[in-house]
């Protein structure tokens, strides 16, 4: 029976790599690499476009988040989680004007024709920090099913998971991502199936467990701070923006609105996880000990289901830093050449290597491992000066002086409740806080801080236009 459990997990594995070789493209032109667009140009239809949206946000960490906050939490913190998805809706509209209004093709031609180029850097630079954070935290919770961080199971299964999607995603591009982003839906839709039919049942018989009163109210406040970060959060992840500019703006803000939904509801119905470890009083991670208590099955199930969501996520994410490195980081708008894929095949490279260094934070001890992961994360905090930069960009007059006064100040809080968290030390007073719990500190943190920083880009704006008057005064005499 031991050697039966220490096979099935791999035979999981070949089984998803075998399953993404039958679909992945191939004969890729330059074209179709960074668009995502069909041989002969079409862009992706509002099916692709949905599913590969929809399941690029079902990712391994996601799934895993939302069992655990459900089984702290109850049905509450299934809700919380689930409110960042309202990501989909804010992106999909702000860019819809973005383009519409403004005829951009992208965000850095927007962002620099706004704010100027230094802006832009300094937004892609965080989008980078994103996109290596994805790496580390979805190959983590997959390899964690071949053995314990920092066994060889666990590495080789990191090498693996990280090497084939990276050998398809170099093939391909965004288009690879696209393709197998479909499979990797319908693959995740039924195992979705399998799970509510396994845990269904037990939690019926159960009823859901009941939540006091102080843990509804320590659940709530995290249902508030999901719901204030997700006023910036998506704009920092260019797995979602970039799909915002491969279809025509009607058809962008449609599929948005529809992969939101699919999405939000798929990690909501995901959360059964998490209550059905709450209702039979399990201890440890959710997506650990939930499938232990059912066997070897369900066990190989929830490792089709973390292979698939990291898999799905990790092919974007290359997708998304080849474009950056190769296209985005120079605003270049001309048809992309062989120079242009080759360029952003070695930034998939880079990401691949770089975006596992942290896992080999666990050989640094206690002290300094959480600080380097700490290092590597764009939190939902640190990007909350992103709100006013996109939600208010229509106000003229705000230049780079509204970004800088935004951005920064954001990015400080960020960094300083990072701080607060990996060493456990206090550096916000306790009179910030808002609501109850564990997420009381970031809430009021969150909140106080977005009215700098929205205050910030308000005052800047108001600055440039004193500026732009004295200017035409000046001239005038």
């Amino acid at each position: 029976m031991m050697d039966l459990l220490a096979i099935a997990p791999w035979l999981a594995l070949f089984s998803y790599g075998f399953l993404i070789w039958l679909v992945m493209p191939g004969g890729i032109t330059n074209t179709q690499f960074f668009s995502g667009s069909s041989k002969v140009g079409a862009e992706p239809g509002l099916v692709l476009l949905v599913s590969s949206a929809a399941i690029s946000w079902i990712f391994a960490k996601s799934i895993s988040n939302v069992a655990d906050l459900s089984a702290a939490y109850g049905w509450i913190g299934a809700i919380g989680y689930s409110a960042y998805y309202l990501c989909f809706i804010i992106v999909g509209v702000t860019i819809y004007f973005i383009r519409t209004r403004g005829g951009w093709e992208s965000l850095s031609s927007f962002l620099t024709n706004k704010y100027g180029g230094t802006c832009t850097k300094l937004f892609m630079v965080a989008i980078a920090i994103r996109l290596i954070n994805e790496i580390w935290s979805n190959t983590k919770v997959g390899a964690l099913y071949f053995g314990i961080e920092g066994s060889s199971g666990y590495w080789i299964a990191v090498i693996f998971i990280t090497g084939f999607t990276l050998f398809y995603s170099w093939r391909g591009g965004l288009r690879s991502s696209l393709i197998t982003d479909g499979a990797q839906m319908l693959l995740a839709a039924v195992l979705l199936v399998v799970v509510l039919s396994t845990l269904g049942p037990g939690l019926y018989a159960a009823g859901l467990p009941r939540v006091n009163n102080s843990t509804m109210l320590a659940g709530s406040t995290f249902f508030c701070l999901a719901l204030v970060q997700a006023l910036s959060y998506g704009f920092h992840d260019p797995v979602m923006t970039d799909r915002a500019f491969i279809t025509s703006p009607k058809r962008m803000v449609k599929g948005f609105f529809l992969a939101g939904l699919v999405a939000g509801s798929f990690i909501l119905l995901f959360s059964i996880i998490g209550i059905y470890s709450r209702s039979q009083g399990l201890d440890g991670v959710a997506v650990v000990v939930v499938p232990s208590a059912f066997g070897l099955p369900m066990l190989l199930v929830f490792n089709a289901i973390m292979l698939t969501s990291a898999g799905s996520t990790l092919d974007s994410t290359f997708a998304s830093a080849a474009k950056l490195g190769a296209r985005d980081w120079t605003n270049n708008q001309a048809p992309p050449t062989d120079k242009h894929s080759a360029h952003g095949r070695l930034m998939m490279l880079a990401l691949a290597l770089l975006g596992n260094l942290p896992l080999l934070s666990i050989y640094l001890g206690d002290a300094l491992g959480p600080a380097v992961i700490a290092a590597t994360t764009i939190s939902g905090t640190m990007i909350m000066g992103l709100a006013p930069i996109f939600l208010l960009s229509w106000i003229r007059t705000a230049r780079k002086l509204s970004f800088h006064l935004a951005f920064w100040p954001g990015l400080c809080f960020g960094v300083l409740l990072t701080l607060e968290s990996a060493f456990s030390i206090q550096i916000f007073p306790a009179a910030l806080d808002i609501g109850a719990g564990k997420y009381a500190d970031d809430l009021g943190v969150n909140v106080y801080g977005l009215i700098i920083c929205t205050g910030g880009f308000l005052l800047g704006a108001m600055f440039s236009k004193l500026d732009t008057c004295a200017r035409e005064i000046s001239a005038s005499t």
